[in-house]
């Protein structure tokens, strides 16, 4: 026995090990400045007072120390630094907080003693496996609890794209199903195929000698691509037709009566975003639902379900599905400090709402998602959930007032006239840590900017779009920002910790920058 738990301990260490290097190349990679923009930082930022002050505010920073002269605001920001430290690399800030966040330590921790307790395979019976499982059913628990739902309406996944594509199958394989005579006793032997058949929305005595034609889907003209792609595909290989709704171009979201036109008689599915990755806006998912179960209490079949991706507002803002009234919500644990992980809540699983596998094995997830259950990242996502729940209030304060400072400062450095904010929406809420705008000026496109800050880092829009090269985002397009203005944007989303220090030292970065940029 102490062999094998030497052996494990051996294997935690060098996993620990494995993945701190792995993060510090990430960090390297992300790091990554142009050389020439560095050295004329370096020989053009004036050599003055306030100069100095800055240097010194960096080294500050670097270590973690809060300007305490802030009031209330800082004292908040303290008391959540205390249980996660500002994110920064040397003299690098990180506020991309949008497009991943660090680990929180009690997560770190969590992850770190399911490797070293609980390495049994949760489906055994002996004591390690024991351990695994009631740890899994533990975080269950707490994810259901965060989103307002029930521990059986959730099925974990690897991440978000599984959890969408998950909901674009199992939609497309019920609606088939429901249109085919005799599929229902032909498959009610299986618990998993049956999963569509049990739900409202499967096939019943009244549908099963209809067939309305190929499935259709309305998706947003601003979802991630984990939605957007798939979609695609199924139209261009002829499984469904799909609608591409427009977001408003005064409001940024998606009006209602704008989804209700493209409603049709074979429409099955509506995914829409719950909150904009780069423009922060919140979409109205609660009154398109209710409109669209309207439009399901006047018609018989198809019933139309609706999914939201609430990747972005998970840890920002509170979020319930009971309030919403989603069939579906995609949950992604490395949007809330939680590892790479996420999970689908789906009401009622297989007897409310249908949900069929994508791959068939060993029965895990009630072989909804079979496969072995990687319990130390199922740990973390639950150990970070609990933390939604229980500070959410304290984070969505903490990161409002960051983000309006970090706005006002921009202002007062940069003057009204010159910054342009692409996250302003009149009659829209946003999320309250991002800050979409754009420096304007011929010289300051937003990739440029960024490579020659020597300490923000940040993106121009979306991290899986990062391969684009110049193009401006067609987001922001999408939302009636102008090609000159999303071409300089520029999303900077801080996070928990980021302090008004960090703030202080990102809009003096980028002061210098422009000015080198401009002379």
């Amino acid at each position: 026995m102490l062999y094998y738990t030497n052996i494990v301990s051996l294997w935690s260490t060098i996993t620990n090990i494995v993945y701190i290097i792995y993060v510090s190349i990430l960090s390297d990679c992300y790091c990554s400045v142009d050389l020439t923009c560095m050295s004329l930082l370096e020989t053009n930022t004036p050599s003055s007072s306030s100069s100095s002050s800055s240097s010194n505010q960096y080294q500050m920073i670097s270590h973690g120390q809060l300007d305490k002269s802030s009031g209330p605001v800082q004292a908040m920001a303290e008391r959540v630094s205390e249980r996660h430290p500002s994110q920064v690399t040397g003299d690098r800030i990180y506020l991309d907080y949008n497009a991943t966040t660090p680990l929180e330590p009690a997560v770190i921790q969590a992850v770190s003693e399911a490797l070293r307790e609980a390495w049994g395979n949760p489906s055994s019976n002996y004591i390690a496996g024991a351990k695994a499982k009631a740890l899994i059913s533990k975080a269950r628990d707490d994810v259901a609890t965060m989103v307002g739902g029930k521990a059986e309406d959730i099925v974990f996944t690897s991440g978000g794209t599984e959890a969408n594509n998950l909901v674009f199958h199992s939609v497309l394989e019920n609606f088939k199903r429901s249109s085919t005579a005799g599929d229902q006793s032909s498959t009610a032997g299986d618990q998993s195929s049956t999963a569509g058949d049990q739900s409202s929305g499967g096939p019943s005595g009244e549908t099963q000698n209809r067939n309305p034609g190929r499935p259709h889907i309305i998706i947003s003209n601003v979802e991630h691509d984990s939605v957007k792609l798939v979609a695609e595909n199924l139209q261009k290989t002829g499984q469904a037709e799909v609608t591409c709704v427009a977001v408003s171009m005064v409001t940024g979201r998606v009006e209602v009566e704008d989804l209700l036109v493209a409603v049709r008689p074979n429409t099955c599915l509506v995914s829409i975003m719950l909150a904009n990755n780069e423009t922060g806006v919140i979409m109205p998912i609660r009154e398109l639902c209710q409109r669209v179960n309207d439009v399901n209490k006047q018609r018989r079949h198809p019933r139309i379900l609706f999914h939201t991706d609430a990747a972005q507002a998970l840890g920002k803002i509170h979020v319930d599905v009971a309030d919403l009234g989603v069939d579906y919500l995609t949950i992604v644990g490395h949007k809330f400090y939680a590892p790479r992980i996420g999970a689908l809540y789906v009401r009622g699983p297989g007897s409310g709402t249908p949900l069929y596998p994508m791959f068939f094995g060993g029965g895990q997830e009630r072989n909804f998602r079979p496969g072995t259950e990687n319990t130390p990242m199922i740990a973390g996502l639950g150990k970070a959930a609990e933390l939604v729940t229980a500070n959410l209030h304290d984070y969505e304060n903490h990161m409002r007032t960051t983000r309006l400072y970090l706005e006002q400062r921009l202002k007062e450095v940069f003057g009204e006239e010159k910054v342009r904010f692409s996250s302003h929406f009149p009659g829209s809420e946003t999320l309250p840590n991002t800050c979409n705008f754009s420096i304007l000026g011929p010289h300051l496109r937003g990739r440029k900017v960024l490579s020659c800050c020597k300490t923000l880092l940040a993106s121009v829009g979306a991290a899986c779009h990062s391969d684009l090269g110049d193009r401006p985002s067609h987001i922001l397009l999408s939302c009636g920002v102008s090609p000159e203005v999303a071409a300089n944007a520029l999303r900077l989303s801080v996070g928990r910790a980021t302090s008004r220090a960090d703030v202080d030292a990102v809009v003096e970065d980028l002061r210098n920058t422009v000015r080198l940029l401009e002379s």
